[in-house]
């Protein structure tokens, strides 16, 4: 029987992003997946936001997909979009790209790092004993590991055998998506009416002045509103022409599907993130409407958020304490991801009270402060782990600061480019001692004399050093002393060596 330290169901984003994390901190972990190859049929997300972008670039593996994707002021509200590029952050945009192409490119970054994936294979089954899991694959094969980790969708096997109860809200709306060949030409776009909204693109598409233009030749992605809701299966031709006919008045001579789905406004979340030896992430721990393009992007920052934590238990650094932090920190992050999908449905509905609820809101996300503090929420540079009172820094992202060191110039990012925590002494070199972490933290003293700005919040002031978390947060913020730095450093990277 094989054996692996970690093993993770799924190589979707969620999945791919959590074995680079472990493989980044020298930890075994391999990955089980159904499908043969990394291909994704069908329409899935479509881009990542300022926050996820953030954190590849943390990883220095953000320009594959700027090479890729295209650069756009995505970030949006129901059918409000909001404009982040005034935001003190390198990446003040969002990326359009499709979920194929950012799977194949963490695909190929998982690759390099030499995790492997078992393809063609189903987790039919695990148990939990006292040291391990035993996990029951397609085909008659077992893999043992000391954790496994569900990033196996919204239906997610791991969740139920494990018995973590997923509660929520039922679906009040479903879409059928499809990609198909149409005799006559339908208006490209999104379009709302009395019945629900539905729109018409192409597979290829160039972004210009904000504005999608798509390709004037190819098959159509569809997307329409179906009239009743709780449909179960795949949808059928017949039933995407029926809704099409009820949207549209005809159904463009739609013919030679080459895939079709459903999704639905099914808003749930799974009431614990960890049961023993098993966890959850992306669609796995939280589902939701894909309206605001949250759900990948949600995902990969579980990932993130988990990797550096289950790679220091696993090596014996930190105790097992340490990983009821990640339920404790991302369970509030998708809960108001599951509240803002909520208020965006409700906004998208078309009779005249929500006309003008719409009207209102459109009004106030026009003004400056709403503006600012939504939009950070949406592009999730606004996360805030509630770490205590403290500095505004504490428990937020690190902004990516230009650094001035004893050795040059030094982008901030870079020092987590191998996922390891790093304390930045803005104070006389030396005036901050960590022997005892050397080992496990990097140690900078830099000199940075521009504003110190946070999305949404405004200038705040500088502090005199900082403590990173692999995955960009700031643990304790130094105000001259090392007041609190011993206990943050104990609590997230362990008692000293």
């Amino acid at each position: 029987m094989k054996e692996h330290v970690v093993v993770i169901s799924g190589a979707g984003p969620t999945g791919l992003m959590l074995a680079g994390e472990l493989a980044l901190a020298g930890v075994d972990v391999a990955i089980v997946e159904r499908r043969p190859n990394q291909d994704l049929a069908g329409m899935r997300a479509g881009g990542l936001s300022a926050r996820t972008l953030e954190v590849l670039d943390q990883r220095g593996i953000v320009d594959r997909f700027l090479a890729e994707g295209q650069i756009a002021q995505v970030t949006g509200f129901a059918v409000t979009r909001l404009d982040i590029s005034d935001f003190p952050t390198r990446h003040n945009y969002g990326l359009a790209l499709r979920q194929k192409h950012i799977e194949r490119i963490l695909a190929g970054w998982v690759e390099e790092l030499a995790v492997p994936i078992y393809r063609g294979r189903d987790v039919t089954g695990f148990a939990e004993d006292d040291i391990g899991v035993t996990i029951e694959l397609s085909g008659g094969a077992s893999v043992r590991a000391g954790y496994l980790v569900g990033c196996d969708g919204g239906r997610s096997l791991i969740r139920k055998i494990a018995g973590i109860e997923f509660p929520g809200w039922d679906a009040t709306t479903s879409h059928i998506l499809a990609e198909a060949e149409m005799e006559e030409e339908p208006p490209l776009g999104i379009h709302r009416t009395a019945l629900g909204m539905h729109a018409f693109g192409r597979e290829e598409y160039e972004i210009r002045d904000g504005k999608v233009v798509f390709a004037s030749e190819g098959p159509i992605n569809v997307m329409v509103t179906e009239k009743t809701v709780g449909g179960t299966g795949e949808p059928t031709l017949s039933d995407l022409k029926e809704a099409l006919i009820a949207a549209c008045g005809t159904d463009y001579g739609i013919h030679s599907l080459k895939w079709i789905s459903r999704f639905t406004d099914m808003s749930r979340q799974a009431a614990a993130y960890r049961k023993g030896r098993v966890f959850l992430a992306g669609d796995a721990a939280h589902v939701h409407s894909p309206v605001g393009g949250q759900g990948l992007n949600t995902g990969v920052q579980d990932a993130v958020n988990l990797g550096w934590k289950l790679a220091q238990v696993v090596k014996g650094m930190s105790p097992e304490a340490l990983l009821d932090t990640y339920h404790a920190e991302r369970h509030p992050v998708a809960a108001r991801v599951l509240r803002a999908t909520m208020a965006q449905v409700a906004l998208q509905r078309t009779d005249d009270r929500t006309e003008a609820l719409r009207e209102m809101i459109t009004e106030l996300l026009g003004m400056e402060e709403p503006r600012k503090r939504i939009a950070a929420e949406m592009s999730g540079l606004a996360i805030h782990y509630d770490l205590g009172k403290g500095h505004p820094l504490l428990g937020r992202r690190m902004p990516d600061l230009e650094l001035t060191t004893p050795d040059g110039p030094l982008r901030l990012f870079t020092l987590l480019h191998n996922a390891r925590p790093a304390l930045v002494n803005f104070g006389a070199p030396g005036s901050v001692d960590i022997t005892p972490w050397s080992d496990r933290v990097t140690l900078v003293d830099a000199r940075y004399d521009g504003p110190w700005e946070l999305p949404a919040l405004g200038i705040v002031s500088a502090p005199a050093a900082v403590l990173i978390r692999p995955d960009g947060y700031v643990a304790w913020v130094g105000d001259g002393t090392q007041d609190g730095l011993q206990d943050a450093m104990n609590s997230w990277f362990g008692p000293a060596g």
